[in-house]
């Protein structure tokens, strides 16, 4: 059974910065949190990370590689899904780190 990423998840991009959660789904969720989903827009707050002298934090991330069950035509994000982690130029910088997550699914 996956364990399914929900606003009460906690992940961060590669430099320890804190991704900010939310979700446009509002029916099913896991543990009292909202499953998010693949096509849910994350900004990170906090990362560190320069490049040289240059500050470049992580400040966006794409998901893909959700739940092959969809929720309002959207697929839930899961343990195994795939963050990558943005710069404000676009550049991939990584890849988010799932550190708490929920299991048991509840539909509304």
């Amino acid at each position: 059974m996956p364990k399914y990423l929900t606003i009460a998840s906690q992940i961060q991009c590669p430099h320890a910065g804190q991704l900010i959660l939310t979700t446009a789904n509002a029916k099913v969720s896991a543990d009292g949190g909202f499953v998010l989903l693949e096509s849910d827009q994350h900004v990170v707050a906090g990362c560190p990370f320069t490049i040289g002298p240059k500050y470049s934090p992580c400040v966006r991330v794409q998901w893909s590689a959700g739940s092959a069950m969809t929720s309002a035509g959207a697929k839930p994000l899961t343990d195994s899904s795939i963050g990558i982690c943005y710069s404000p130029e676009g550049a991939p910088q990584g890849v988010a780190v799932v550190v708490q997550t929920q299991q048991k699914v509840d539909a509304l």
